[in-house]
């Protein structure tokens, strides 16, 4: 199947726009101007221009009233980024001894200086992952990725084992937090206990038994009924 050819150069601040407007739209919607404006820190007016021309060059369609959504090519260009980021998180990680609470800013900084060629081969020697130190899948090459469906941690039933597979969270303070405390992708989970009205949460890992508050335990992604 042929592709429209992704454009040959995009400026840091195109790329920042079309990973951002992908991320706003995982969950379906449109993603509004105010919605990016917030998530780049950027003034309404400045996101409303730079829309129009990314819309002119093809990347971006308007949906009426609602905000804007990739097109093909802006989806792919935007996986490619994508790609870099959790390469280069995997990368820092398993080579250079980096913590997954502090690969992330670094990321950020190389994933638009390095080119693809150096991608491809960072994840040759990763041994071509499919998922991130958090979880989080990795695209493709080709820019296609499976988004898999996992349950929150708090939504598993009280009395059920669960294994994490993804953390929901790029604060670093609460990546630490989970890592602390064995909570991180790979690890087996119980729910023990469950407070109602919101309340913490009771789990037992292999250090033993321990409470965390819902908000939290909502970031931890688990594969339902794995043993």
């Amino acid at each position: 199947m042929s592709h429209t050819p992704l454009p040959s150069t995009l400026t840091r601040s195109v790329e920042d726009y079309l990973k951002a407007i992908y991320r706003l739209s995982l969950g379906g919607a449109p993603a509004g101007t105010t919605e990016i404006a917030h998530l780049l820190d950027l003034a309404p007016a400045s996101v409303t221009g730079m829309v129009k021309r990314l819309s002119e060059q093809g990347l971006l369609e308007h949906v009426p009233y609602k905000g804007v959504e990739l097109t093909a090519v802006g989806r792919r260009a935007a996986l490619r980024m994508v790609r870099r980021h959790r390469i280069l998180e995997s990368y820092l990680v398993a080579f250079l001894d980096y913590t997954w609470d502090a690969v992330h800013e670094e990321a950020e900084r190389l994933e638009h200086a390095v080119s693809d060629g150096l991608i491809e081969r960072m994840a040759t020697a990763l041994g071509n992952p499919s998922v991130d130190p958090h979880g989080d899948p990795i695209p493709a090459p080709d820019g296609t990725m499976v988004e898999l469906v996992y349950t929150p941690l708090s939504e598993i039933p009280v009395g059920q084992s669960v294994e994490l597979r993804r953390v929901e969270t790029g604060q670093a303070d609460r990546l630490r937090y989970f890592a602390e405390h064995g909570l991180v992708p790979g690890a087996a989970v119980m729910v023990v206990a469950r407070q109602p009205f919101g309340g913490p949460i009771a789990v037992r890992t292999s250090g033993g038994e321990q409470l965390l508050g819902a908000e939290l335990a909502g970031l931890l992604l688990c594969a339902a009924g794995a043993p």
